[in-house]
């Protein structure tokens, strides 16, 4: 009923809010304003997200929730329909009850409410800013897709701090030196994390590749250790039905929450530190419940069972000869991530069990590589 009406669920720039079940918008002209200026800086001047963020916080000026701003606080707007006064509702709607995964709903099952009172720039702006963004998109090739698997140790290597991914990064003096470093203290500086690490590609690969030949020499004891903390971790409970169904309930729950602190963070309600206060550890945790749930349903109950699973794992290491031959797709499928802290120290994860995993971590090799 309230979709039917055209309120809003959110608090959204631009506006202010009375509260009911939904939020009840009106415009508020000096945030109005800043609307406006972000449109002429995309359409006319031609500046993008992040130049536009930038000015923005060189203006003094905040988010909703008095953030500084970011590039996509900037897209978000650039690509929300209501500034063009439309209010689209139901969108998505709920396909596993348990999981609390969405799915998108197709267009024609849209509530969509025409609200010219809450117009702040005209739909042809809007229209103009979307194809806009599409175009730049396609120039730039900004597909995750490709992106997540451009380099040898794209997404695999983790900051221990802040948790982000590090980036490849190039310098040509003389001589070419390719590096990793950190995403969000590269990106964002010290502040927004203390980690400013620096590996060389080539020296993490010849690292890698010592590491694997190790790993080697100790796969009898490895896999013994593994098949030993499997079956006192799980065997007394394959088959149970009521423990499948407490991880459903517990996953179903904790992707409630987590969700929820993501859309108060994806709509400004919240800072980026505090969602990370917030939902800190959750992920580790809901995967360690879809590993439970996985491992109850394929009843993997014998080590005979495990031990081959494993053993995949390193028959595929001792067919690397060289790493760098290896595609990014490749190594993903016998490391799950390799984590570095700000002191240089580095944890390298394989992929033992494909798709599967203990809840705990196990220490299998230490040699400081």
């Amino acid at each position: 009923m309230n979709a039917e009406k055209g309120c809003v669920p959110n608090i959204v720039y631009g506006y202010d809010k009375t509260v009911g079940d939904y939020f009840n918008l009106e415009i508020n002209e000096q945030e109005a304003a800043v609307v406006r200026q972000i449109y002429t800086w995309y359409l006319t001047d031609g500046y993008g997200g992040a130049k536009i963020a930038k000015m923005l916080n060189e203006n003094g000026l905040r988010t909703k929730r008095s953030c500084t701003w970011s590039q996509n606080a900037v897209c978000r707007i650039l690509t929300n329909e209501l500034y063009s006064g439309k209010i689209i509702n139901g969108k998505q709607e709920i396909s596993d009850f348990l999981t609390g995964q969405r799915a998108e709903k197709d267009e024609t099952d849209w509530i969509v409410t025409e609200r010219p009172d809450l117009r702040i720039i005209e739909p042809e702006q809007y229209e103009k800013a979307v194809q806009l963004m599409t175009e730049r998109g396609k120039m730039f090739k900004v597909d995750r897709e490709r992106q997540s698997n451009k380099h040898l140790f794209s997404t695999l290597i983790k900051c221990k701090d802040c948790g982000r991914s590090f980036r490849r990064t190039v310098r040509v003096y003389k001589n070419t030196y390719v590096r990793w470093v950190c995403s969000g203290h590269n990106g964002q500086g010290a502040d927004s994390c203390p980690n400013c690490t620096s590996v060389d590609e080539d020296e993490l690969i010849d690292a890698l590749q010592k590491y694997f030949s190790e790993v080697l020499k100790s796969r009898k004891n490895i896999i013994a250790h593994v098949v030993s903390e499997f079956n006192r971790l799980y065997k007394a409970k394959n088959g149970n039905v009521e423990y499948e169904k407490d991880l459903r309930q517990r996953l179903l729950k904790l992707n409630k929450t987590r969700q929820k602190y993501m859309d108060m963070y994806a709509d400004d309600l919240i800072t980026r530190q505090e969602l990370n206060d917030r939902i800190g550890g959750m992920k580790d945790e809901s995967a360690k419940l879809e590993n439970d749930l996985k491992l109850v349903a394929f009843n993997i109950d014998k080590g005979e069972q495990l031990e081959g699973l494993i053993k995949k794992t390193f028959d595929t290491i001792e067919n690397i000869t060289d790493v760098r031959q290896l595609t990014n797709a490749q190594l993903k499928q016998v490391i799950k991530k390799i984590e570095m802290d700000k002191d240089g120290n580095v944890d390298i994860y394989l992929r033992l069990l494909g798709d599967l995993g203990l809840d705990e971590t196990v220490l299998i090799n230490d040699n400081h590589t």
